[in-house]
C-alpha cells in the first residue's frame, strides 16, 4: 500500500506546487516558432500579485494595494492550478488602467502567442473601428450595405435579398447568409474563385433567399465580411493596415495571425495567437473607449456600440449558458455581453471569447479587466468563476 500512495503522491506534487516570488515562465525562440501543442507542461503553476514591469506599455500594481482582495484572489488561483474550472494557461486581472495580478499554469507562459480562436473576432472588430477612425469608414456607414464596399463583386448574380446585409449585420453575425454544407464543399473544390472577393461573390450566389426572417444572429459568420470590407476600404493591404495601425500602436509585435488559404486575406474569425499581456492591452484600449496612450485608436462611439447589448442571443449561448447568476446573455461588434449578479447587485459584462477558454472580460463599473487563456475546455466555466470568485473581491463593502 505504501507504493501505490507514493506512486499517487508525486505527481500530484509536480501538478499543485506553485511558484511565487520568481520570474514569469519564458517560452524559448524555439517553442514560439513551432506548435502550441508541443509545449510543456509547466512543472508548477506561476503566482505573482506584484506583477513585473517589462517595459511592454502595461502598468504594473499591487493586488491589495492598489485594489482587489489579495487572500481571495491568490486562492482563487491555486484553485485554477487544481483544475478546479477546467485547463487554464493564465490569469490575469487589470483593475483602474494597471495590472494587479499574473499567473501562468500548464501551457502558459509570459512571452507565448495563446491560440485566440474566435477571440479573434474581436480583434478584428477592432481594426474595422480603426478604419472608421481614420476615416476609411464613417458610423453611418454601418448601415449601409456590405456589397457597397466590394467593387468586385457582380450583383447581377446575386440572390434575392443580398443587398439588405450592411455592416451592422456582419459585425453582429445576422447576414442572413444561408449556405449547405454540400454547397461548401463544392466550393472548395474549386479553390480559385474564392480568391479576394470572389468567396463573397460565391456565398451571395449560391445563399438561401436574405430576408428579415433569415437575418438574426446566428453564430459563426460575418468577421470574414468585414475582413473584406477592411481589404476594400483601407490603402494598401488589410494585415499591413492591422499591423501598422493597430497592433504597433499598442506596441504589440509577437503576435501570429494567420492568412486564409483561400481568400488570401488576414483570418477574421480564428487562428490567431497573441499573449495574454496582449490581451490584456485590448482589454484596456476597450475600457479607455477606444484611447491608447492618450491616442484615439478607435471612435469611442464604435466602442460603445460594439460592448453593448444589441442582440439578445438567450441564456444559453456559447460556454456559459444557463448558470446560475448569469442572465441576459447577448452580443454587440464580436463582444459577447451578459448580466452578473452579486448578491442583490447585478454588473453587465463585456467578454471576448474564444474556444477552448479564451476569455476577456470587461466590467466597466468596476473598471475591471480579466483575462484567462486555456485549452482543451469544451464548457468552461470562466463567467461562473468571474462572477462568485473575482467580482467579490473588488466590490466594496
Amino acid at each position: 500500500m505504501k507504493n501505490i500512495t507514493l506512486l499517487i503522491y508525486i505527481p500530484l506534487l509536480l501538478i499543485t506546487s506553485i511558484g511565487f516570488g520568481q520570474n514569469p515562465p519564458e517560452a524559448a525562440a524555439a517553442e514560439i516558432k513551432g506548435s502550441f501543442r508541443d509545449i510543456p507542461i509547466l512543472e508548477e503553476a506561476f503566482i505573482d500579485a506584484t506583477p513585473m514591469d517589462i517595459n511592454d506599455g502595461i502598468l504594473v500594481g499591487k493586488l491589495g494595494l492598489d485594489g482587489g482582495n489579495k487572500d481571495l484572489i491568490t486562492k482563487l488561483a491555486r484553485d485554477i492550478s487544481y483544475n478546479q474550472y477546467g485547463i487554464y494557461d493564465s490569469f490575469l486581472i487589470a483593475h483602474r488602467d494597471k495590472l494587479l495580478f499574473e499567473s501562468y499554469f500548464t501551457r502558459g507562459r509570459i512571452n507565448l502567442p495563446h491560440p485566440q480562436a474566435s477571440a479573434t473576432k474581436t480583434w478584428t472588430g477592432l481594426a474595422f473601428g480603426r478604419a472608421i477612425q481614420l476615416g476609411y469608414l464613417t458610423m453611418a456607414d454601418l448601415d449601409k450595405p456590405l456589397i457597397s464596399f466590394l467593387k468586385d463583386l457582380d450583383p447581377t448574380k446575386f440572390v434575392a435579398g443580398a443587398e439588405k446585409i450592411t455592416l451592422n449585420h456582419a459585425l453582429t453575425m445576422s447576414s442572413g447568409i444561408r449556405i449547405s454544407e454540400e454547397q461548401k464543399e463544392e466550393l472548395n473544390k474549386n479553390p480559385s474563385q474564392l480568391k479576394g472577393q470572389g468567396k463573397v461573390q460565391a456565398l451571395l450566389e449560391r445563399s438561401a433567399p436574405i430576408t428579415e426572417e433569415s437575418q438574426v444572429f446566428k453564430y459563426g459568420g460575418g468577421a470574414a465580411l468585414v475582413m473584406q470590407v477592411i481589404e476594400a476600404v483601407v490603402p494598401g493591404s488589410a494585415m499591413d493596415f492591422i499591423e501598422n495601425e493597430l497592433l504597433n500602436k499598442m506596441g504589440i509585435s509577437n503576435y501570429q495571425w494567420q492568412i486564409n488559404d483561400q481568400t488570401g486575406l488576414p483570418e477574421a474569425g480564428w487562428r490567431t495567437s497573441m499573449t495574454s499581456r496582449a490581451m490584456v492591452k485590448l482589454g484596456i484600449l476597450t475600457m479607455n473607449k477606444g484611447q491608447w496612450n492618450g491616442e484615439q485608436l478607435i471612435p469611442e462611439a464604435f466602442i460603445d456600440k460594439a460592448t453593448s447589448r444589441i442582440l439578445d442571443t438567450g441564456d444559453n449561448a456559447v460556454y456559459f449558458g444557463g448558470c446560475k447568476g448569469i442572465s441576459n446573455e447577448g452580443y454587440g461588434y464580436f463582444w459577447w455581453n451578459a448580466d452578473l449578479k452579486v448578491g442583490n447587485k447585478t454588473y453587465f459584462c463585456a467578454n471576448a471569447q474564444g474556444g477552448g477558454g479564451q476569455f476577456i472580460i470587461l466590467i466597466e463599473e468596476l473598471d475591471l479587466i480579466v483575462v484567462v487563456t486555456g485549452h482543451n475546455n469544451r464548457h468552461p466555466s470562466t463567467l461562473r468563476m468571474a462572477t462568485e470568485r473575482i467580482l467579490p473581491a473588488f466590490i466594496e463593502e
